[in-house]
């Protein structure tokens, strides 16, 4: 890592990643971290094609929506380095996962408006507040809690499913996520190692594509799951033999 490296935009003010900075643009402070989240932007892209060509509910366009917000702010974060960026890039994953946190449990929830009122109210606060504060480690275990408060509810819609193709798209981004977090801690805790190699193998960028991947077959399988909740008959099809999305067919009363 290179500290306080002057460039189009300024000294670094935000944390460093393993990437060594301004090496291919004085734009760009990090390339590899930078364009290795365009493959979850298309990815979001496909799942929003599908979603409202499907009329899925809102709740998923908004899904695949903030998907590609996160990838945007994480963008200008690794392209600039600098604070304010990257609580741009911290603030939009909260968001995401109160999303998800709201998808998993709105269907057994019965007072209907509380929910998203408090997720809502909750998001506002923290953002506000992240804006002023900065949380270091105290973000990581925060955003770690409010994941954890996900796996209780994922595994009981994934014991509940029947579809070995459904089940697929879960085991999927169960793999997807843990190898992008061994790539992330490889590239966090072993960069001085790294650093002295002849080739860098981007760890941080190789998280950023598989997040991609994961965040899509995440909310493929949620959308196969509410689907089936609402009579829909899904089913998981692949595209080209290789991008596996939720094909739906309602029923004509609907």
């Amino acid at each position: 890592m290179e500290d306080g490296l002057s460039s189009f935009w300024g000294p670094v003010t935000s944390i460093d990643w393993c990437e060594k900075n301004y090496v291919h643009s004085s734009y760009l402070a990090e390339l590899f971290n930078t364009v290795s989240n365009i493959p979850g932007i298309l990815l979001a892209l496909i799942g929003l094609v599908n979603s409202l060509s499907r009329h899925f509910e809102k709740r998923f366009s908004v899904l695949h929506i903030s998907n590609i917000i996160l990838a945007i702010g994480s963008m200008l974060y690794h392209a600039t380095l600098q604070q304010v960026t990257h609580q741009g890039d911290e603030t939009p994953m909260v968001w995401e996962i109160l999303l998800y946190i709201y998808i998993l449990h709105s269907p057994d929830w019965h007072y209907r408006s509380t929910m998203p009122t408090f997720l809502f109210l909750y998001g506002a606060a923290f953002a506000i507040l992240h804006s002023l504060v900065r949380f270091g480690i105290g973000f990581k275990i925060h955003y770690a809690i409010l994941c954890l408060l996900c796996i209780p509810r994922m595994y009981k819609y994934y014991i509940h499913t029947e579809d070995v193709t459904a089940k697929r798209l879960l085991k999927l981004y169960v793999a997807t996520v843990s190898l992008g977090s061994l790539c992330w801690l490889f590239d966090r805790l072993l960069c001085k190692k790294i650093s002295q190699w002849y080739i860098n193998p981007q760890g941080h960028a190789l998280w950023h594509m598989l997040m991609g991947f994961s965040s899509y077959y995440a909310n493929a399988f949620l959308m196969f799951c509410r689907a089936k909740q609402l009579g829909w008959n899904p089913k998981v099809v692949c595209f080209l033999g290789v991008l596996p999305y939720v094909k739906i067919q309602k029923p004509k009363t609907q």
